[in-house]
């Protein structure tokens, strides 16, 4: 097994002692508020007929592609 160079092995201390440094700098407190507030109107993506409208269009869709398949061959 072949030894490190000194050079290398003191980069590679040294790059570990400035991230470990960077890490521990990270640990702050974060004073955080946060407010929310309730809307009074509805937006259309939470209405169920959106959904169930755009899967009766999705699922017509892909019959009419996968019909469309099956005369070609």
């Amino acid at each position: 097994m072949k030894k490190m160079p000194l050079f290398k092995s003191l980069s590679t201390l040294m790059a570990a002692l400035v991230l470990s440094f960077y890490a521990i700098a990270q640990d702050k407190k974060i004073d955080l508020t946060v407010t929310t507030e309730k809307s009074t109107s509805s937006d259309w993506y939470t209405q169920p007929w959106v959904w169930i409208a755009g899967g009766a269009v999705f699922v017509l869709i892909l019959v009419a592609l996968l019909r469309n398949n099956r005369n070609r061959a």
